[in-house]
């Protein structure tokens, strides 16, 4: 049942020949990894004027071009640097692998942990976000958000499971439409108004507070969430169709285009209309005064909810690309570095959905509560990739080394300072809670390299002590123990193939009273066997601890250097449901065994069948 579930949501799975076949183009690859960048032109201009209008009330809207400029100017330094990280690094990672190569493996899973708390955040705060405006636009689904959010991110991961190729054709089109209506309403809006058109001027209060740079920065640390999901395309390079990295420079290129021209554009018609983003997007109010009750007014509003909810696939795209490539580095576990039916990183994506799922559900999917969370993550990592690539152009140089490491030093200034400003706006708004997790998540990533390390230490073996290795000569002594909790037909099967593996065979058991021992005595002396029977008894219904003292008793005679074989019968059922039947003793058993390392555990299965067929034989044979 579950494999015709997973081959219908899913698909079918795809052999490694069609890995190329399932990369991205530039036209497919574009919207699938400018999603959140270009998402943030929902709500970047809308956060600063959150913080500026009810301060300085109608003053904030040239404050908004302002600071509109510098994030503009912040965004195209940005666009250049990492498109030198490209052209150095085209098997991807992005920042993890700049900051690891150039500045240490601290430094490196620093940027690898900063970024994938951000796109996690992502995630839940693009969905949650979405289904805010939703539900303000619609007040009957306002108790369900939780819910919404929760099953949005579900068909998200469904969509992505389905594969590079299938998922961005699934998610283009939505990108697509947001950035024609954005586009179109900047056009419409700037062509009214050259024609003498005059905005309805909304009566804004405020509290008259001075400009102070403090309140700013508050701004500008709000509006910086248009330049998240800019370092995507560095960790997907992988995922383009060859030539990758002219493809992914493309991609880059265009993705700043398109937020320079829609980020700015929507901050400058703020200023024309002077819309006050209380209970509704921003976009949605300008598109109201130059559309009115129109097709294109409605279009805005569609597309807008859905772009924020898409916004989330550029961290779908990019995280599990990350963790793959710091996985093969051994800071990870391996599981995500494996790409699954439909040739996606699946591991990765299931990982992102559930961690999301839990935010969403721990913060009530309100925006509001993890918006402090955001984008402290993404400009960390972004000052440790600058940082990294100024080493690396001072260290190695080459070609126009200078005019790079310029840009990559400035960047990293600039990005380093932004990290201040948000630590500082947004601490008590959350941003401690990133300043903890990082660390926790570096020490995570210690430890499991850690233990890759001891693994292999303990696993290799020299190409001398291979060609000394005699796979001839008897270093073991092979004894049998079934553990039989019945005479039935799996446990009879157990003893049955122990004989073919050693002449020393012991069947065990243990009881809990004298009838149930001597009712399995009976049985057993009916098959008549050479084996011996063991029977222990014990008081607290215990398996395994009778089992291994009797092992190292002199009754069972272990000699050092002995390997016990512990044959376990298990019979194997055909529903998924019906393991939950029974008792499934086996596996608490088979845990306990595998911690000593001079016992080998089996197990001989017995396949049944299905319970309808076998009673409807059971019906027709004769009475």
């Amino acid at each position: 049942m579950f494999k015709r579930l997973k081959s219908i949501f899913i698909g079918r799975p795809l052999p490694n020949e069609a890995l190329a076949g399932e990369k991205y183009s530039v036209f497919w690859g574009l919207p699938i990894l400018a999603s959140d960048a270009v998402s943030s032109v929902a709500y970047a201009g809308q956060e600063m004027l959150l913080v500026l209008i009810p301060a300085i009330g109608v003053l904030a809207f040239g404050q908004l071009t302002l600071l509109s400029g510098v994030i503009i100017g912040l965004l195209v330094l940005l666009t250049i640097s990492y498109r030198q990280t490209i052209d150095s690094y085209p098997s991807g990672g992005g920042s993890f692998i700049v900051a690891k190569d150039n500045l240490g493996v601290i430094s490196g899973i620093t940027a690898g942990a900063a970024l994938s708390v951000d796109y996690i955040l992502t995630v839940a705060v693009s969905v949650s976000s979405g289904v805010e405006q939703m539900a303000t636009a619609f007040q009957f689904l306002k108790p369900y958000t939780v819910v919404i959010s929760v099953v949005l991110v579900i068909l998200l991961m469904i969509g992505n499971l389905r594969g590079i190729r299938e998922s961005s054709r699934i998610f283009s089109i939505p990108t697509y439409a947001f950035i024609f209506c954005i586009l179109a309403m900047i056009i419409t809006g700037f062509v009214r108004i050259a024609n003498g058109y005059v905005p309805t001027v909304p009566e804004i209060t405020s509290a008259a507070e001075p400009l102070t740079l403090l309140l700013m920065l508050r701004a500008f640390s709000n509006g910086c969430t248009a330049l998240t999901g800019i370092e995507a395309v560095s960790n997907a390079v992988p995922n383009f169709r060859d030539p990758a990295q002219k493809r992914a420079k493309t991609v880059l290129t265009l993705l700043a285009i398109i937020v320079l021209v829609l980020f700015g554009g929507t901050a400058v018609l703020a200023q024309f209309y002077h819309v006050v983003p209380v209970n509704n997007a921003m976009l949605v109010l300008i598109a109201g005064q130059i559309f009115g009750n129109t097709f294109m007014y409605y279009a805005v509003t569609v597309t807008t909810f859905v772009i924020l909810v898409m916004a989330a696939n550029t961290a779908y795209s990019g995280f599990p690309v990350l963790l793959s490539v710091m996985a093969k580095e051994g800071y990870a576990p391996r599981q995500l570095s494996m790409r699954g039916d439909r040739l996606s990183f699946g591991n990765g994506i299931l990982l992102l959905s559930s961690i999301a799922i839990v935010l969403i559900i721990a913060f009530s999917a309100k925006v509001s509560a993890l918006i402090g969370l955001y984008a402290i993550g993404v400009f960390t990592s972004f000052t440790l990739s600058q940082t990294g690539m100024l080493i690396k152009w001072i260290r190695h140089k080459g070609k126009r080394w200078l005019p790079k490491a310029i840009v990559n030093g400035l960047g990293a200034v600039v990005t380093a300072i932004v990290v201040v400003i948000i630590a500082i706006t947004k601490f008590n708004e959350g941003a401690y809670i990133v300043v903890i997790i990082v660390p926790i998540l570096i020490f995570l990533m210690l430890r499991v390299k850690r233990h890759y390390a001891a693994v292999q230490k303990q696993l290799r073996m020299t190409s001398e002590e291979i060609s000394a290795v005699d796979l001839e000569k008897a270093v073991y002594r092979n004894r049998v123990i079934v553990p039989i909790e019945n005479i039935n037909k799996a446990s009879i099967r157990a003893l049955r193939y122990a004989k073919t593996i050693s002449d020393n065979i012991t069947a065990f058991t243990v009881a809990t009273d004298e009838e149930s021992a001597a009712r399995i005595r009976e049985k057993y002396a009916l098959l008549d066997t050479d084996i011996p029977l063991i029977v222990k008894y014990s008081t607290y219904r215990k398996v395994v601890e009778p089992l291994l003292k009797f092992i190292e008793s002199t009754e069972f005679d272990y000699r050092k250097g002995d390997m016990i074989t512990v044959m376990l019968p298990q019979f194997v059922v055909r529903k998924w449901w019906q393991r939950l039947l029974h008792n499934n003793t086996r596996y608490f058993i088979e845990r306990q065994l595998l911690k000593h390392k001079h016992i080998v555990v089996a197990v001989m299965p017995l396949q049944l069948k299905d319970d309808k067929t076998v009673l409807k034989n059971d019906q027709k044979a004769p009475k």
